[in-house]
């Protein structure tokens, strides 16, 4: 029986955005363990609806319960905006999203007041990043913008594509003329798009990665509920287990594109039996 400590992070997006936050924690909390699950027959959550997003959310979560998680990360903007605190309601270990880590960044480095989000039409429109960025301070002012084609854009491969740079300036040329100095990245994806959109908003304007500020609170939150895995490389469980619900072996070629090591396996599950 293992220790609890020594049990992996549940983390969980609709697809392979997500591995941006997987990536983050690979990197600044190296001795925990993860399982990842990726919803790849059911992305996007961003067109979904609220009831849809929780169902989805709640299935994935009882998954990551049969592989024993000590604390989940939703490593979706979407399912944080819409399901997050009725999840959390329904839990006994701990959970966070990627929306709260970001806000709070966001408002501690604007210099004028002014804040931009991008993100899926879901996330935008909910409301989520204006909410926890105004409970900073609320004075300031935040600007959504959603940008419904970058998703499919990154998940072809498509990075610094002339389509992508011509896409992405349309969509920022509104929050560029209303003068953000900070812009939260504020889907999964879109860090895999940092390198464009510095080149489209310049030095100036502060870029906010949720999924580094998710891997930081993580690492936080684990200490808070002395729940930090003891172990090194030398445990004996497998360090990072992926699972999606379709398109493995696309799945596992493109976490092969970002993650700091090849992943040899990506077991697919039929999520609707949980």
């Amino acid at each position: 029986m293992e220790k609890k400590c020594e049990a992996p992070i549940g983390v969980f997006d609709s697809g392979v955005g997500g591995l941006t936050v997987a990536r983050e924690i690979m990197r600044n909390i190296p001795n925990e363990r993860i399982v990842y699950f990726g919803d790849t027959a059911r992305v996007p959550y961003g067109s979904k609806s609220k009831n849809t997003v929780l169902r989805y959310s709640r299935q994935i979560i009882r998954f990551l319960r049969t592989q024993e998680v000590k604390a989940i990360v939703v490593a979706c903007n979407t399912a944080s905006a819409y399901a997050l605190e009725e999840i959390r309601k329904e839990l006994d270990i701990p959970i966070i999203g990627v929306v709260r880590p970001g806000a709070r960044v966001a408002a501690e480095a604007t210099r004028n007041g002014r804040i931009g989000v991008i993100g899926t039409e879901a996330t935008v429109s909910s409301g989520i990043y204006s909410q926890f960025i105004r409970e900073q301070n609320p004075k300031l002012q935040v600007l959504g913008k959603a940008c419904p084609l970058f998703v499919p854009l990154v998940e072809e491969g498509w990075l610094k594509d002339p389509v992508t740079v011509e896409v992405a300036s349309r969509y920022l040329r509104e929050l560029m003329e209303q003068g953000i100095d900070t812009l939260i990245m504020g889907c999964t994806h879109y860090p895999l798009l940092r390198s464009t959109l510095r080149d489209i908003v310049g030095e100036d304007v502060t870029l906010v990665n949720p999924a580094y500020e998710t891997a930081r609170e993580l690492g936080e939150l684990l200490k808070r509920e002395h729940l930090e895995n003891p172990c090194s490389g030398d445990c004996e469980a497998e360090r990072y287990q992926f699972f999606v619900s379709d398109l493995a072996e696309k799945f596992r070629q493109f976490a092969n594109s970002i993650l700091p090591f090849d992943v040899n396996r990506t077991r697919q599950i039929n999520i609707e039996e949980y």
